[in-house]
């Protein structure tokens, strides 16, 4: 067994450890969601926790870790009787993005469930984790049926498996901790609420930290044992911390005032359900045991405050994380209690509730170098060329309705085009190709029927071979690629336009976040085409991009769309079942270079040649039109709508027009 990474050791990132040590203190704050960019600590870190868990008592021989004091009475290995058990050391399991069903949840045997009636019941990782830490690197890239079953067992502390009338039940209490770069796409929002805490993590920008960082990690590296053993102590004392602050838990007092400030703060702030409240009352309790106090303060208010709303208080996915500490403070202020000290603006002070480290303070993490200012303050790139314009600012976005890809598809779950899922409505039956997930229990009967005399069958049970079972195929919805292809050129450049052309595509971009879309962005203007973002599942970072994206120059349309194919040809060899949706944002015209029109025709129909679905979004505004953009969907063989169609009140036959092309 590897020597994990000494939690003890690892350099700053204090709100992390913090927010993990808390959930160490008392499980029923409901688990840590750690935010941020690739290589911060975060899989170290939670790693690491795990060894300071203290060890926890089990029914001896029960693959479902039940606690000898009361175990569970409809545990599959039970009944147990109450009584002395033996100790084991706490657990973190890991959920791999990539598991099946089965593996969480535990998978029964078919054969032996149908022929014999028998619940031979295999444990899942749900099982294993019960009484610890269930720990899901990339959560965000967690398929949707795995979040539903994560869902149902945080709810109601247990996993229930059903195949076809057999049914099996088991306790699943556990510390859900999660990482997740948000660059890479965003968490739905029940799975969102189902952390009690949050945390945004970030390399530091402080050398000497960064020194450090790398100088402990090459000592790992070099010798983990020995590195391990020099952080013995410090790590024997965190443990022996914990063991204290859980111990007087159940002595602290919430007073009234402390209450109050919770539901003021709750309020202020207008999160959504009453979870924040009990998460922030179990959060400032824990911050207390921690400091080794029975009293909760209005410090650790403010701290828990901090931990538990940012998450809770997003709207929509282009809401920027975080709080406004100015006007926390003057709720704390407003709301504080009798008895009740004034919340330090800097967070807790002295001991109030930060790890033991010998670390220097976390340096901020803030981000690079700003885009420089043009006139009224939007941003300018650096080195813009004559005729440019800084960018425009994004209208209000709008509900738009579905523009959905023809056909039946084979991708990865979402919510925007058909496709063959392991979850949906069954539509038949065919032989399994592997393992058996979806039992078709009527053509399994039937296959196996004309078969019983020559089985010798003589009772009741039905004999029931491996090559009888039929799994159900079924129909469901995917996620697709959204690629948007946008055009940044002078023609587009008028205020007032290019505004709702991005409230247009940001509208959009909302819809994929919904339906669980792949994203990308290229843009065209001047001599060349850029891709302004590959595909990505960021929506966010998406919207960033749209949001600083200047324009003028000529308008090189075939240039954009032979980017937009080229992107499209290599993403087909990274996920060949991820189906495209092209999505060309533009007036039509096209200027620069020999024959720009009939150029860009060329580059349209190599799309139509391909299969791809399109949407052009016609941006030609003004009385006199050219309907050059309705030309180039017709190239395109997709579909032409004006930014006045794109409302959902407006687009009704969009999707229809779409399919009878593709048909």
């Amino acid at each position: 067994m590897s020597t994990p990474f000494p939690f003890t050791a690892v350099v700053g990132q204090e709100d992390l450890r913090l927010a993990l040590l808390l959930n160490a203190v008392s499980p029923a704050v409901g688990g840590v969601l750690v935010r941020g960019e690739k290589g911060t600590a975060k899989s170290t870190a939670v790693r690491a926790l795990s060894a300071l868990l203290p060890e926890v008592a089990v029914v001896p021989g029960c693959r479902f870790s039940c606690d000898p004091v009361a175990p569970d009475p409809s545990c599959p290995d039970g009944p147990h009787e109450a009584g002395s058990g033996g100790m084991r050391p706490s657990r973190m399991v890991e959920l791999p993005v990539g598991a099946s069903e089965d593996r969480l949840v535990g998978a029964l045997d078919i054969e032996r469930a149908l022929a014999e009636g028998v619940k031979a019941f295999e444990p899942g990782l749900l099982a294993d984790a019960h009484r610890g830490i269930l720990y899901v690197d990339e959560v965000n890239l967690l398929h949707d049926h795995l979040v539903d079953l994560l869902l149902d067992a945080a709810a109601m502390g247990a996993s229930y498996v059903e195949r076809e009338g057999v049914s099996v039940r088991h306790a699943s209490k556990f510390l859900l901790v999660g990482t997740m770069n948000p660059e890479e796409g965003e968490l739905r929002p029940q799975l969102l609420d189902r952390f009690g805490l949050t945390v945004e993590v970030a390399a530091s920008r402080e050398p000497d930290q960064r020194v450090e960082v790398v100088r402990r990690r090459l000592a790992y590296d070099d010798d983990p044992a020995g590195f391990a053993a020099r952080w013995a102590d410090e790590e024997r004392a965190v443990r022996q911390r914990i063991v204290a602050a859980r111990e007087l838990l159940p002595s602290v007092r919430l007073g009234d005032g402390a209450l109050r400030q919770i539901a003021a703060t709750c309020a202020a702030f207008e999160v959504d359900g009453m979870r924040a409240d009990i998460v922030m009352a179990r959060t400032a309790t824990a911050l207390a045991a921690w400091a080794g106090r029975t009293d909760v303060l209005a410090e650790d208010v403010r701290q828990a405050a901090l931990l538990a709303l940012p998450h809770r208080r997003r709207r929509n996915p282009f809401d920027a994380p975080g709080l406004d500490e100015d006007k926390l403070d003057e709720t704390l202020e407003e709301f504080s209690g009798e008895g009740d000290e004034d919340p330090d603006p800097d967070g807790p002070g002295g001991d109030g509730g930060q790890p033991p480290s010998s670390d220097g303070p976390q340096a901020d993490g803030g981000s690079g170098a700003q885009p420089e200012a043009g006139d009224g303050g939007e941003p300018q790139p650096s080195g813009a060329g004559s005729g440019e314009q800084s960018a425009a600012r994004a209208s209000e976005p709008f509900r738009t309705k579905v523009l959905s890809v023809p056909g039946l598809g084979d991708g990865a779950a979402g919510r925007r085009s058909r496709a063959r899922t392991e979850h949906g409505r069954t539509t038949g039956a065919r032989r399994p190709q592997g393992a058996l997930t979806k039992l078709h229990l009527a053509a399994t009967v039937q296959a196996a029927a004309p078969h019983q005399r020559a089985r010798g069958r003589t009772g009741r049970g039905l004999v029931v071979r491996r090559d009888d079972l039929r799994q159900a195929t079924r129909e469901g919805r995917e996620g697709n690629l959204v690629l948007f292809v946008v055009d940044a050129s002078g023609s587009m450049a008028a205020r007032q336009r290019m505004s709702a052309v991005k409230g247009a595509v940001l509208s959009l971009l909302l819809d994929a976040y919904q339906r669980r879309d792949k994203v990308g962005l290229v843009t065209f203007r001047g001599s060349a085409a850029e891709v302004a973002l590959p595909p990505t599942s960021s929506v966010d970072a998406a919207a960033a991009r749209l949001e600083t994206l200047p324009t003028g120059g000529r308008t090189p349309l075939a240039a954009g769309l032979l980017r937009a194919h080229e992107v499209l040809r290599v993403e087909r060899l990274r996920d060949p079942a991820r189906r495209a949706l092209v999505v060309v944002v533009t007036d039509g015209r096209a200027t620069g270079g020999p024959e720009p029109v009939a150029l860009a025709g060329r580059a349209a129909r190599l799309f139509a040649a391909d299969g791809v679905a399109s949407v052009v979004v016609d941006c030609e505004s003004g009385p006199v039109r050219l309907g050059l953009a309705g030309q180039l969907a017709g190239e395109l063989d997709g579909t032409a709508v004006t930014l006045d169609e794109l409302r959902a009140d407006s687009i009704a036959g969009l999707v229809k027009d779409v399919q009878r092309r593709a048909a």
